[in-house]
């Protein structure tokens, strides 16, 4: 026996079989957006753990590139720059009375040595001193204070920006009289 749908009738059928609930139900809805929660609670902090190690790679990579540049300084000028030169004196000529590129704070005397004659600078390659990724100046000293090597101390006051904090990042190595990471 053979069954004859009408037209009419296989349409019915058709429309029946798909016309289930539309959509996503409520309960379906809260169960994706809890799942989505919990993704994003266990991988961002992660993430915002990446980005700062890499602030940190990034501020020692930065001081070794000062240590080269300041090398260079030295073989050129038989010394490093004094203090109040500071790291300036990489990127302009240093005065005869110890400023930088008459930039001079207070005038204060050279580190021994020659003048500016033999100054073959600029020793980095951009015109200005870069910054640490949280936007502060780095800190220079010379004659060193924090380690025995007759070099500059140069370092970062780390995120918080304060000086002597855990967080600080150091060009020196040991205990010395400061404090945070140093840059081995």
């Amino acid at each position: 026996m053979r069954v004859v749908c009408t037209r009419k009738q296989r349409r019915s059928s058709l429309l029946n079989s798909t016309a289930g609930p539309a959509g996503f139900t409520l309960t379906e809805l809260l169960i994706v957006m809890a799942i989505l929660v919990l993704l994003v609670s266990m991988i961002g902090p992660r993430l915002l753990g990446s980005k700062q190690k890499a602030d940190i790679n990034a501020v020692k990579t930065q001081i070794g590139m000062f240590q080269s540049a300041l090398e260079r300084f030295a073989v050129d000028m038989n010394r490093f720059p004094a203090s109040e030169e500071g790291l300036m004196a990489l990127v302009s000529e240093p005065t005869a009375d110890g400023g930088s590129g008459g930039d001079s704070e207070d005038g204060g005397g050279t580190a021994g040595g020659n003048s500016g004659s033999s100054w073959d600078g600029p020793y980095l390659k951009t015109e200005t001193l870069p910054t640490d990724p949280w936007g502060n100046a780095y800190s220079y000293e010379y004659p060193p204070t924090h380690n025995s090597l007759d070099v500059p101390d140069i370092w970062s006051f780390g995120p918080d920006g304060q000086e002597n904090t855990d967080d600080d990042i150091v060009s020196w190595t040991g205990d010395g009289s400061g404090s945070g990471e140093s840059d081995e």
